[in-house]
């Protein structure tokens, strides 16, 4: 169950000029399960995307970006129930197929098609069921398709994840809507396994690059459910610019850094949706490290904690067993780390002060905190002035049930 999350209403999704999607049912895992997306960007959109660093990335994170180099981006082909990762030549082909079968339903040329999948690793994909629905998908794209979009992308999520904001900029009012998805191997090197956000407003190709990375670096990038970096990462922002403001040309710009903020908290709000969302997760958990001597150094010994599977499952258990959080602390790998510097905190009660047991700690103070959905862990390092927070979740028995059985 999703911790303290709540599923998006249909009429909460707010249309985004100029970019329209469909979905359709293929039945790839599931018959009658709509699990096909294609969004179409009208001519003259910007669009800026982001991928995983894993090495062995999927066939369609290979041909995305091969294509998004040769052509200004169009349409995007997006399939669940299936990652067409760890699938060799036959999965770089099967997403060549399925791009053509956009490109040739909309008339375009087949290099403005990007690819996305998520699913199962290893399996060939159905290109046959997919291309099938393909023309009935394009034929029915709409802009108020959000919805059905960010339920068709989701896998082993239990709830859609979806948020539309809007702002004024030159005098005009801008939209941005976005969907993610993702529930487990999370821990991104760039965005979430995926997410699509689109904004009407007109901001020029180097700055909407600009921003998605800037917005990933405080959003997407900070979240880790497992670990786990997925094949098939990827993060899309789209600017049909058809709001009617000037152009963004800055980003140090008054709109420039209005629009960014924005961007990062709706970014935020869907990456820290996959954590709440995580497989199994009962709880929410915020891990803050301050004093260090880098931001580097402080994300180095959040992800420690966030990552220690004792640490996870006492969070779970509700028990203050925080010893686990120091030894992950003293495990982190920091350089010659001054002991008598370190504090740490569950929410504001002080669990270690200046590297000893802090003598105002009491089992029922720390077993409070332990008792709530949503946690925060606070550590100082006593070495600097650089910080840096992560979100990640609890590791439950249905974190072990989901994965051991995610393929049956």
């Amino acid at each position: 169950m999703a911790v303290n999350l709540a599923a998006p209403s249909p009429d909460s999704l707010l249309p985004v000029a100029g970019i329209r999607l469909a979905t359709a049912s293929a039945g790839i895992k599931k018959p009658g399960r709509k699990d096909v997306v294609v969004i179409e960007m009208t001519e003259g959109s910007h669009c800026a995307a982001v991928y995983t660093q894993n090495a062995f990335c999927a066939a369609p994170v290979l041909l995305a970006k091969q294509h998004q180099q040769s052509s200004a981006s169009r349409y995007l082909l997006i399939n669940s129930g299936n990652a067409n990762a760890g699938t060799g030549e036959a999965g770089m082909q099967a997403a060549k197929d399925c791009c053509q079968a956009v490109a040739d339903a909309a008339g375009v040329n087949v290099s403005t098609v990007l690819p996305f999948s998520t699913g199962v690793i290893g399996q060939p994909l159905p290109v046959d069921k997919i291309t099938a629905v393909v023309p009935e998908a394009c034929a029915s794209l709409a802009e108020n398709n959000w919805f059905s979009a960010a339920h068709a992308i989701m896998t082993t999520d239990t709830i859609a994840k979806a948020r539309s904001v809007q702002l004024e900029l030159d005098g005009k009012t801008v939209t941005l809507t976005g969907m993610s998805k993702g529930s487990g191997m999370i821990r991104p090197d760039m965005a979430t396994m995926l997410a699509y956000v689109a904004t009407d407003a007109a901001v020029s190709q180097a700055v909407l690059t600009t921003m998605l990375r800037k917005a990933m670096s405080q959003s997407f990038n900070r979240i880790t459910v497992d670990g786990d970096t997925s094949t098939n990462d990827a993060c899309v922002l789209m600017a049909s610019g058809q709001a009617g403001n000037s152009e963004i040309s800055n980003i140090s710009s008054e709109d420039g850094a209005r629009l960014l903020n924005a961007l990062t908290d709706l970014c935020r709000y869907l990456a820290q949706a996959v954590v709440r969302d995580g497989e199994g997760a009962t709880k929410f958990i915020a891990i803050s490290v301050s004093e260090g001597e880098s931001q580097e150094e402080c994300r180095m010994v959040a992800y420690t904690i966030a990552h220690s599977p004792l640490v996870k499952t006492a969070l779970f258990a509700s028990d203050p067993n925080w010893g686990r959080i120091l030894a992950a602390v003293g495990r982190s790998g920091i350089h010659e780390l001054d002991l008598s510097g370190v504090s740490i905190f569950l929410g504001d009660v002080c669990i270690v002060d200046q590297g000893q047991p802090a003598a105002s700690y009491s089992e029922a103070q720390g077993q409070k905190v332990m008792d709530g959905a949503e946690i925060a862990i606070k550590v100082q390092l006593g070495r600097g002035d650089a910080e840096d927070q992560v979100w990640t979740c609890d590791f439950s028995y249905d974190y072990v049930k989901i994965n051991a059985e995610y393929r049956t």
